[in-house]
């Protein structure tokens, strides 16, 4: 994929007004400097969002959800990165460079060009779908109307080795093209031949709404695995998409919770009973990316899965991948199904309203986790108390900071009697003794001054001329300080959204954006002021460290000629510090 040059996003930033992306969409009043609305991310009474027109980025203080105006519309019209940059060049008049290198350019053509395949494949299989007596009826016996069939554009792959190739392979490019696109297997003499064959075919959309796989049902339960899915292509991983995600976009205006089943057949059988918030892993289980992507979409998931053994692990396993990405205000459950049931067979019987009782009673994921912990721990042992401990809290780690990570850590503190900060059973007792203690702490730090100062108005680094001699100074966010002084150097116009937008993905990230969502008090007159002591203080702190370095040493294995110099220099000046 080309990267788009980071001098271009500033600039498209710079051109965009996030309060006028964010008005068009949402209801914002004016409050002081910033405007408020009540967050579109979620349910709110009282209005906690706030756009900042000097910051050029919004926060909300209620679910934690932040961001530029491309973010904004990635999260608000659930655009790709790229889609939300096109969509606001285009507002601005702007021509998103695109990379000049042939390469790049072949593999767009390329790309093209395989969409083109999938998308002639698609209608070749919903053309044999209208005549094929067999699969019409088999999918009238499982309910799902011509809607629905539009819907996901259903069709069959003809019985027989060479349907598809007959029909479209008609030269070698196209058969090679056919091939790549994961349309054709091949025997150990080397004979190329249809990979779907005899199956009920649901096209996989990517999240634009092209054709990027298959997955492809058997009629019958003895005829080979039930399912069989594309293999991974240029176009597809299967890791990373959802089935039914792209209908699911289209049907809903707003996605209160995705609902994420086992079988294509599930997601389209919910749909037809008037669930139209179910989704699919495409028989894998869910990743990481899947995690990222469903919360992307909705605060609430439901993991849904048949209540065995296999089942109980499926689950496991999305809550390991989930765990990370909960942060404050996103929710995920765990609905087990009774023995011999799935969703399709369970919506079939029990109808709509009662499948939506069945998700109003799914597990919490807090109580999935310490129930799978505890299944076979002896929690009135001090070993087994320990060992939850143990297993638990690599785990608990992973959770972004917030309350629920707190809660977590607190449940677990009960269970074993070990107490969120390390102290016995009185569960709101740390969490006051951590308020005491870090908030002078932070107020103290400087860094977390410099920083602030920085976010407030990006500019203000300028007033340095370039000079901070502090790199190598062992003190949490120094790094993370010299990255921005040195952000803004480059490039000077840099509002505080598009510093943001620079740490995206990355685990600093949230910490910048709650530290740029509050005011600061003072003006630009004392900011600059703050960020130069603090700037001072920091370069003295790297001199006292770097004696107490040489100090050690000296101990350690002595100094030699050079050390002996540096040594010298480095006491003057800090005489002439005391002076």
């Amino acid at each position: 994929m080309a990267r788009i040059p980071d001098a271009f996003i500033d600039d498209l930033l710079a051109r965009s007004d996030i309060v006028e992306v964010v008005g068009s969409r949402v209801p914002l009043k004016r409050q002081g400097k910033e405007y408020a609305a009540r967050c579109p991310f979620h349910d709110e009474r009282s209005a906690s969002f706030t756009v900042s027109p000097t910051k050029q980025f919004y926060h909300c203080f209620g679910c934690g959800a932040h961001g530029t105006a491309i973010s904004f519309l990635m999260n608000y019209d659930r655009l790709e990165f790229l889609d939300a940059v096109d969509e606001l060049a285009k507002r601005a008049g702007m021509e998103v460079p695109r990379s000049e290198n042939p390469r790049s350019a072949q593999q767009q053509d390329d790309s093209r060009e395989l969409y083109s395949a999938l998308d002639a494949a698609t209608k070749f299989f919903q053309k044999n779908l209208e005549g094929s007596e067999k699969a019409r009826s088999y999918l009238d016996g499982r309910g799902v109307d011509e809607e629905n069939r539009a819907r996901f554009q259903i069709g069959y792959a003809p019985d027989g080795y060479s349907g598809l190739r007959d029909a479209l392979g008609k030269d070698e490019r196209r058969m090679k093209l056919l091939d790549r696109a994961g349309l054709f297997s091949k025997n150990d003499r080397g004979h190329v031949y249809d990979k779907f064959r005899d199956r009920v075919m649901f096209p996989i959309f990517d999240r634009r709404g092209r054709v990027i796989a298959f997955g492809g049902r058997v009629f019958e339960k003895d005829d080979g695995p039930k399912y069989l899915n594309s293999p991974e292509t240029a176009l597809f991983h299967k890791g990373r998409e959802l089935y039914g995600l792209w209908q699911v976009r289209q049907t809903n205006q707003k996605i209160e919770r995705l609902i994420v089943v086992e079988g294509y057949m599930d997601v389209v059988s919910l749909f037809q009973f008037g669930v139209t918030q179910a989704v699919a892993t495409l028989g894998t289980a869910t990743t990481p990316d899947h995690a990222e992507l469903l919360f992307r979409n909705a605060p609430d998931v439901f993991f849904c899965f048949d209540g065995d053994a296999a089942g109980r692990r499926a689950g496991w396993k999305a809550l390991e991948s989930v765990l990370p990405r909960m942060k404050d205000g996103r929710q995920a459950f765990f609905l087990f199904l009774p023995d011999g049931e799935d969703p399709d067979s369970i919506v079939r019987k029990e109808g709509a309203e009662a499948f939506d009782e069945r998700l109003k009673q799914a597990t919490p994921l807090s109580q999935f986790f310490f129930d799978e912990l505890t299944r076979e721990i002896n929690l009135g042992t001090l070993d087994g108390k320990a060992r939850l401990a143990e297993r638990a809290k690599p785990m608990l780690a992973q959770i972004p900071d917030g309350a629920f990570g707190d809660l977590m850590k607190q449940q677990l503190g009960q269970l074993t009697g070990l107490g969120g900060n390390a102290q016995a059973g009185r569960p709101q007792m740390p969490q006051r003794a951590a308020t005491r203690t870090i908030q002078p702490a932070a107020k103290r730090s400087l860094v977390r001054g410099a920083i602030a100062v920085l976010l407030q108005q990006p500019s203000l680094a300028l007033t340095l001329g370039g000079k901070h001699h502090f790199q190598g100074l062992r003190l949490p966010g120094v790094e993370l300080l010299l990255e921005l002084l040195g952000l803004v150097e480059q490039r000077p116009d840099i509002s505080t959204g598009a510093l943001l937008e620079h740490f995206d993905g990355r685990e600093e990230q949230a910490s910048l954006h709650t530290l740029a969502a509050q005011t600061l008090a003072g003006d630009e007159a004392m900011w600059t002021v703050e960020l130069h002591d603090a700037v001072g203080q920091l370069e003295k702190q790297l001199l006292f460290q770097r004696i107490d370095d040489l100090n050690a040493k000296q101990r350690q294995q002595g100094l030699d000629d050079t050390d002996k110099y540096e040594m010298r220099e480095l006491l003057k000046a800090r005489a002439n510090l005391r002076l």
